[in-house]
């Protein structure tokens, strides 16, 4: 009787989705640290020069490192957990002939898509906003490196208690939420769609890394464009020296700087997110790809 053979450990969709995210979100991060920097200075209620400007457009990398892979991890474990529920749910009812009236093609593959992204950014945030608070007041300029932000919101538990510091690390989370759920409701579904349409033209199983690149930075700059208000009210609120409503705070900006401050940073953004598309989305798919062919 011979042995079974042994189960790799990159055998389970889960680890596949686990490892693959880790490592995109470290690589687009890493690599799009700078972009990112002069969009949140050209966002700043103080200005781009009086924000640091061109200086030291690597501030708060630390925060970003620390967050990248497991808020982009638990991401795709998510977003892959859930879509792929959904669609054993729509097999299960195309076999008993029960699809409730509606045209697969036409939405419910879409949707599932949706929902699979929201559920994955929301489970994300948990990682990002805190990250996010910290790496933003280090690129603003407002204290000199990610662990001197830190610092100083740990050094407010005796003025707001512990729930108070709690709080403060998660300020802008609501409008986070806001922002990246949108944000993922157009990515992924038109990049999934465009993967699809890819894999009928070319008649195989899956996209290349290259192909989910291109495609994922299409999806992105879509998406970025559209969003860019709610990435501006964002920016604002983590900045803030006192926290404040999201409306208020939105109320505030149209009645000082009108509505064109929305649309601040919207080159850099639309430029940062684009090639971060094709970063993340591309390494994601080559490690997949890669774990997919091992097993």
């Amino acid at each position: 009787m011979t042995d079974p053979p042994p189960i790799s450990p990159t055998s389970s969709p889960f680890t596949r989705a686990l490892l693959a995210g880790a490592l995109a979100g470290t690589t687009v991060d890493l690599s799009l640290y700078p972009i990112d920097t002069l969009k949140t200075r050209l966002q700043s209620s103080a200005g781009f020069y009086p924000s640091g400007g061109f200086r030291g457009i690597y501030a708060g990398v630390g925060s970003a490192l620390v967050g990248s892979a497991p808020g982009a991890a638990l991401f795709f474990v998510t977003y892959e957990g859930i879509k792929s529920r959904l669609r054993a749910s729509r097999e299960q009812d195309d076999r008993a002939g029960d699809t409730g009236g509606i045209d697969e093609a036409g939405w419910r593959v879409p949707v599932g898509h949706m929902v699979a992204a929201s559920a994955g950014e929301v489970a994300a945030c948990a990682v990002r906003v805190p990250t996010e608070v910290v790496k933003q007041r280090a690129q603003a300029a407002q204290q000199p490196s990610s662990m001197a932000v830190l610092r100083s919101i740990l050094a407010q538990r005796a003025k707001i208690g512990v729930l108070g510091v709690w709080r403060e690390m998660y300020r802008g989370w609501g409008i986070t939420v806001m922002r990246e759920v949108p944000f993922t409701a157009i990515q992924f579904p038109l990049w999934e769609g465009m993967k699809a349409w890819r894999r009928r033209r070319t008649g195989r199983g899956e996209v290349t890394a290259v192909e989910s690149g291109i495609l994922g930075s299409i999806a992105g700059a879509i998406a970025a464009g559209l969003t860019t208000p709610l990435d501006v009210l964002k920016t604002r609120m983590m900045l803030a020296k006192e926290k404040q409503a999201a409306w208020s705070l939105f109320l505030q900006i149209w009645r000082q700087s009108g509505p064109r401050a929305f649309v601040a940073g919207l080159g850099a953004r639309i430029m940062w997110i684009s090639a971060g598309g094709a970063i993340f989305l591309g390494s994601y798919q080559w490690a997949y790809n890669s774990m997919t062919a091992i097993t």
